[in-house]
């Protein structure tokens, strides 16, 4: 019943364009094509046993590795007490916002300005 309704409708004299004729033969294909699709059953539908490997070294109870150093050598080395602050470097004092503002502002009036402007021209 639908190709012969689609054969009358491709072959009616209402529609009276080509172009509509084939972009309507061109939709029924991909609609078939599409229902097809949606019913050819590719995989199947039956559930599929995952196994998973087994790994039984990591169960077991083993001897730990023996120690590195880390630095590269192979002696221990431990400290206990104070150490001077002198020891970790010069204590730098951050500057105040309001200094750095005015340093700035005057950098920027000294700063070397553009000897040539160009404007743009046109639109």
């Amino acid at each position: 019943m639908a190709i012969s309704l689609v054969w009358s409708l491709l072959h009616s004299e209402w529609m009276g364009h080509s172009t509509m004729k084939t972009t309507l033969l061109a939709l029924i294909v991909l609609c078939a094509g599409t229902a097809f699709g949606q019913a050819a059953s590719i995989l199947s539908n039956q559930p599929q046993i995952i196994q998973m490997a087994n790994h039984t070294l990591h169960a077991e109870q083993h001897s730990m590795a023996s120690e590195q150093s880390l630095v590269g050598g192979n002696a221990y080395g431990y400290a206990q007490g104070e150490q001077p602050l002198w020891e970790f470097g010069p204590v730098s004092e951050p500057a105040p916002l309001g200094d750095v503002a005015r340093q700035v502002r005057k950098e920027k009036l000294t700063a070397k300005k553009a000897e040539i402007v160009f404007e743009k021209q046109g639109s």
